[in-house]
Order: C-alpha cells, then sequence, then structure tokens
C-alpha cells in the first residue's frame, strides 16, 4: 500500500468539492455576484496543485458529483411545467430571442477570433460555447475543434454570464422575468440558470427552456458548417 492511496479514494473528491463549494457559497453572501462554481473551480485547482495530487486522483471522486448533472438539468423541467402557461403565451418570442441569441453569440465568436488572426481550429472550438457542455464538447470534436478548449471556453462563458448577466441586463433596462431568463439561458447555459432560478422561479423556467432550444438551434446550425469545413 503506498503513503498516497487516501487521495485515491471516491471520498476525497466529494469532500473536497463540496467543502469548497460550501465555502463559495459562504463567500458569495457577502460577494453577491461571485458564481460560488467560480471559487469552488478555483479552490480546487489551487488545491490540486498546491499539493501535487494528480487530477486522475480527485476526478475518481469527481466524477461521482459528475454524475448527478443529468438528474439535475433534467430537474429543471419542474419549474418549467409550473410555469408552462405562461412559457406557452410567449413562445414565439421566446424561440425568436434564442434563435437570435444563439446565431449572434455564434456569428460574434467567429468574427472576433477571425480578426483576432485565429486559426479556423480555434474558431469551430469557440463556436457553441453558449450550449450546455455535452452539446458543445460534441459541436467541436464534430467540427475538427479541440474538445477539451471548447469545454474550457463552455464553462468560463457560462459563469462570466452568470456574474454579470443579470446586473447587466437589468443595467440596460430589462426587467420582465421571462425575457430575462431567455437571455441568461441563451447565453450562459446550464450554469447561468442555475444561477437565476435562485432568485426567481419563472427565469429560472424561461432559463431552462431557453438552454434547451439553445441547444437544438447551435446543433443545427453546425450541421451545413460540418458539410462546408468538409
Amino acid at each position: 500500500m503506498t503513503e498516497n492511496v487516501w487521495w485515491n479514494d471516491p471520498l476525497f473528491g466529494v469532500t473536497v468539492t463540496v467543502a469548497a463549494y460550501a465555502a463559495a457559497l459562504a463567500l458569495q453572501k457577502r460577494i453577491r455576484w461571485l458564481h460560488p462554481l467560480f471559487v469552488c473551480s478555483a479552490v480546487v485547482i489551487v488545491l490540486l496543485l498546491a499539493t501535487g495530487i494528480p487530477y486522475e486522483s480527485y476526478r475518481v471522486g469527481g466524477d461521482l458529483l459528475v454524475f448527478c448533472l443529468g438528474p439535475a438539468t433534467v430537474a429543471l423541467g419542474v419549474p418549467m411545467y409550473k410555469h408552462a402557461v405562461r412559457l406557452k403565451r410567449q413562445l414565439k418570442a421566446i424561440a425568436a430571442g434564442v434563435l437570435t441569441g444563439s446565431v449572434c453569440g455564434m456569428t460574434s465568436s467567429a468574427f472576433f477570433i477571425w480578426a483576432a488572426g485565429g486559426t479556423q481550429q480555434l474558431i469551430v472550438t469557440a463556436l457553441p460555447k453558449s450550449a450546455s457542455s455535452p452539446i458543445s464538447i460534441e459541436i467541436v470534436r464534430q467540427l475538427g475543434g479541440i474538445p477539451e478548449l471548447g469545454a474550457v471556453l463552455t464553462v468560463l462563458t457560462g459563469l462570466v454570464g452568470s456574474m454579470i448577466g443579470p446586473a447587466f441586463l437589468r443595467g440596460i433596462g430589462v426587467r420582465d422575468d421571462v425575457a430575462l431568463g431567455v437571455a441568461i439561458g441563451t447565453a450562459s447555459h446550464g450554469i447561468g440558470t442555475a444561477r437565476i432560478i435562485r432568485e426567481s422561479e419563472l427565469q429560472g423556467s424561461a432559463g431552462g427552456l431557453a438552454m434547451g432550444l439553445g441547444g437544438i438551434v447551435t446543433s443545427l446550425i453546425s450541421v451545413p458548417l460540418y458539410w462546408l469545413l468538409q
């Protein structure tokens, strides 16, 4: 038995993650705009680097928490069901907003990277960053991008959008819960939706619907791009 076997135990990854997230929640009470996931990720990264513990050892337990993402995402259907009447009444406007937001997000990413002299591989890697991680990573892989970098960009997009998105939207006069939820869900996928649902169930339900529709729109747009790149 080696002396470092204790950190290969799944409980190590689970304990570190839960403890870091609890600390992040406590910090958010003082700094409201700071997303707990941002702080939690930073704490885990610093801990692993400082102690020299391999990421593979941490991931043994971390994957147990990743498994919970599926049920957690499906659970977003509950508030959507509760507010189904209102969402259905505004479905055309929601669909138009999601379509516009998805197209603008992909186009702006491609334009800025191209203007900065980025390669085609980097452009396709950033294209689906506003879709949820499973969709984004698979699209990047199919388009010939870098899946690992695509995952990082997707998470960063969600984190940044969740931290500054609500305040920015309110600052420019967006007050309606459905409009705010659709904007955050389209641009910042599940991370942003998880942020706003803590403030308003209606915002969260609109964000969940927008997140799902945004994933579909991004996937459909990627089909002709795939054939063009081939």
